[in-house]
């Protein structure tokens, strides 16, 4: 078995809609997951730019999103979802922008790629106070059952 991730919004390796970026309402896209392992108990969603700032000379992972402790009972995630919106028992991680909120494609120079991870984690973590990309993955460090991607690229 192995878990998937798709968009109605866009393919795997395609260009993201402006409506979902700094250009256009800046608002998340539709998000769909299946196929998750059968010990699964929780979930992590974590959205990053490897290409910042410039394609050509990446210094930086920015990040625009993230969750954890999304529930196995949830399957997605609707477009423009809001952070009261959310599903139960979802914690929310600091992005780069050092807030919560889901924060578009925005690149300043050339086409960036955008990576939508979501693994499936054999425990529930503990609340770990709005953490960064950095926090989350060590204490997801040992759990991750399975990792599955979706990657689109935008370009202004």
């Amino acid at each position: 078995m192995t878990m998937k991730l798709t968009s109605d919004a866009f393919f795997h390796r395609s260009e993201i809609p402006s409506l979902y970026t700094c250009d256009g309402l800046d608002i998340s896209p539709p998000l769909d997951w299946s196929e998750l392992p059968p010990d699964t108990k929780s979930m992590t969603l974590i959205v990053y730019d490897p290409d910042a700032p410039d394609p050509a000379a990446p210094q930086m992972i920015w990040v625009h999103w993230i969750l954890y402790n999304l529930p196995i009972d949830c399957s997605g995630l609707e477009q423009g979802i809001s952070n009261s919106e959310l599903p139960p028992g979802t914690k929310e991680g600091l992005n780069s922008w050092c807030n919560t909120n889901y924060g578009g494609p925005c690149p300043p120079i050339g086409r960036h790629r955008y990576f939508f991870k979501l693994s499936a984690l054999e425990t529930v973590l503990p609340d770990l106070d709005r953490p960064n990309k950095t926090k989350l993955e060590k204490y997801m460090r040992g759990h991750v059952l399975e990792e599955t991607e979706l990657m689109g690229t935008y370009q202004r």
